[in-house]
C-alpha cells in the first residue's frame, strides 16, 4: 500500500526541508519514497509545494499527484489548489496560526495545529514546520518522529547546525499537540505504537 503527502504553503517556512525528512525518515524505516519539489526562483514569500508518496512495497505512483490521501499545509495563499486535490478519506493538518480561511475538505478530517503559536512560545519561530510536521507524523505514522529526527539532523545544513535542538524540540511540541495514530496511513490501520 502507499500513501501520498502535499505541502504546501510559501517560500521560507520550511516546506521542502519538512517533505525531504518525511522521505529520508521513511526510507529509514524501510520503505520506499519518492519526492517532487514545486517552487518559484523568488524563494522566500512565493508559493511552493512538495509531493512525497511512500509506499510499504514497490512504489505504483510518481510524486505528480493529481489526488492525494493527506495533507499539511502552512499557509492558506496556496492552500486551495491542494484541497481540490484531496481524496474522500484523508487527512489535513494546517497550521491554524496562519491559515484562516475555508477548511472545509469533504469526507476529509482538518486537524488544526498551532504550528507558529507553539514555536514562537518555544522562543524558535522558525522551527513552525516541524512542529506542525511533527503533529502530521504523530497522527498519521507516515514515518516515526526519532526517524524524522535523524533525517532534519542529516538534512540540517552544517551553517545551520545551531538549529537541531530547537527543530528536533519542535517535531516533540507538534507530536504532543494531537493524539497519536488517530488517523493512521492505510498500512497501519489498527496498529497502535
Amino acid at each position: 500500500m502507499q500513501a501520498e503527502l502535499i505541502l504546501t504553503g510559501v517560500g521560507g517556512q520550511g516546506i521542502q526541508l519538512c517533505a525531504k525528512c518525511v522521505a529520508l525518515a521513511a526510507v529509514a524505516e524501510g520503505r520506499q519514497a519518492m519526492l517532487s519539489a514545486d517552487y518559484g526562483g523568488e524563494m522566500r514569500g512565493g508559493k511552493t509545494e512538495a509531493s512525497v508518496v511512500v509506499s510499504d512495497g514497490e512504489l505504483r505512483t510518481v510524486p505528480i499527484l493529481p489526488a492525494t490521501w493527506s495533507s499539511w499545509v502552512m499557509s492558506d495563499e496556496h492552500w486551495g489548489s491542494v484541497r481540490d486535490r484531496m481524496r474522500p478519506g484523508g487527512v489535513v493538518v494546517v497550521n491554524s496560526t496562519l491559515v484562516t480561511g475555508d477548511l472545509e475538505v469533504p469526507e476529509c478530517r482538518v486537524v488544526e495545529v498551532p504550528a507558529t503559536e507553539t514555536a514562537t512560545a518555544m522562543g524558535a519561530p522558525m522551527g513552525a514546520g516541524f512542529v506542525l510536521l511533527g503533529a502530521y507524523l504523530a497522527l498519521t505514522g507516515m514515518a516515526g518522529l526519532e526517524s524524522a529526527k535523524q533525517a532534519m539532523t542529516e538534512l540540517i545544513p552544517p551553517y545551520r547546525t545551531q538549529h537541531l535542538e530547537a527543530n528536533a524540540a519542535a517535531l516533540d511540541a507538534g507530536a504532543a499537540l494531537v493524539p497519536s495514530l488517530d488517523f493512521p496511513v492505510p498500512w497501519l490501520a489498527g496498529v497502535t505504537r
